[in-house]
């Protein structure tokens, strides 16, 4: 329950509650969704990015579809 009273004193915190409503947390998700963006784009895990790896499986599937013809 602590917990609870902690997250929602916090959440409280956040100005704008009368005039926007729950709204008023978009600006964090545009944020947060910009930052994952960016993340996938530039962080390299191993050798690849995130788009390295999803371009290689779409050539790979373009491939066997041009096979399976």
């Amino acid at each position: 329950m602590l917990r609870r009273s902690r997250m929602r004193s916090l959440l409280q915190m956040v100005p704008g509650k009368q005039r926007f409503g729950v709204y008023r947390f978009l600006p964090f998700f545009f944020l947060l969704g910009g930052a994952m963006e960016w993340f996938m784009i530039n962080v390299r895990l191993g050798q690849e990015t995130f788009y390295d790896v999803y371009r290689r499986k779409r050539s790979e599937r373009q491939y066997e579809q041009m096979e399976k013809r």
